[in-house]
């Protein structure tokens, strides 16, 4: 499911710049705590700075065997994250950007919250989606969610 958005944003803009704007950092230093001290991590996009909130895979040619490995293993984490936005446009064709949107004569921000929101409610009454699958973890139930 997809628990967060931001937007929208100009495409050129480069994906850090969208991080440091968007507020995300904060509200990972507010709730990746772990108790007894330490933080936790989420797996981010190559183009995000390294911090104690993200991380990202090991960069370079000469990279050893165990950092091959972590790359190889945490590259599949990642394109778990892609499956949401694909439910999203499979489900709602017309939100296809490239495709369907005008910007400036629509409201496409609009538009997508609205898909990502019907999409996370299908995945709700299916009982779950690839993602939540792969990762053994089941959805909210739907008034949880509507809540």
């Amino acid at each position: 499911m997809i628990t967060s958005m931001y937007g929208p944003v100009e495409g050129r803009r480069h994906d850090s710049g969208v991080l440091a704007e968007s507020g995300v950092i904060q509200q990972f230093q507010q709730h990746l705590q772990r108790p007894g001290g330490g933080t936790y991590a989420v797996y981010g996009d190559p183009a995000y700075p390294l911090s104690p909130y993200i991380q990202k895979g090991y960069q370079g040619a000469a990279l050893n065997p165990n950092q091959q490995a972590f790359n190889t293993c945490m590259s599949r984490v990642r394109q778990s994250v892609e499956w949401s936005f694909g439910d999203v446009v499979k489900y709602w064709a017309f939100v296809d950007f490239k495709k369907q949107q005008k910007v400036l004569l629509q409201p496409v921000a609009a538009y997508y919250k609205v898909a990502v929101l019907l999409t996370n409610c299908v995945t709700i009454l299916r009982g779950g989606n690839k993602t939540s699958k792969a990762f053994g973890v089941l959805p909210p139930t739907l008034g949880e969610y509507l809540q």
